[in-house]
């Protein structure tokens, strides 16, 4: 995997991670029933749930840049591409579900940059690799 991908990468995590303080701010575990469902897995207070759900969350993907995407793993562009559709997913659900409101939905505001940077990333790994070498 090249640099530009490692980093987009990283800024994908990051963009994770402003997406999830949106999310948390707007208290998304109060207005979805899997976020309240997740939130509530610890039985403490469901606020207290989401930080910690989101936080292993974007540890996670740290862990992924920092064991498997940076250094040259073999599983690297796996885990790439793994997050890639995971995050374009979420941000696409989260679009869908502001329109759904017909208006703003906790996590909209941040989806348009999932959405951008696992695009980027995407077509960062395909160009690098082509249709025949995606994982």
């Amino acid at each position: 995997m090249d640099s530009r991908s490692r980093t987009t990468f990283l800024w994908l995590v990051i963009a994770q991670a402003a997406h999830s303080v949106e999310e948390y701010v707007f208290r998304l575990y109060d207005v979805l029933a899997p976020a309240r469902w997740v939130s509530g897995l610890l039985g403490i207070d469901r606020a207290l749930g989401f930080v910690i759900a989101n936080t292993l969350l974007v540890a996670f993907g740290l862990w992924c840049y920092f064991a498997r995407v940076r250094p040259p793993h073999p599983a690297g562009r796996g885990w790439a591409w793994f997050w890639t559709i995971l995050e374009a997913s979420n941000g696409i659900i989260h679009l869908g579900l502001a329109a759904a409101a017909g208006g703003y939905f906790p996590g909209a505001a941040t989806a348009p940059l999932l959405i951008a940077v696992s695009g980027v990333l995407g077509a960062n790994l395909y160009r690098r690799s082509g249709p025949e070498q995606l994982w």
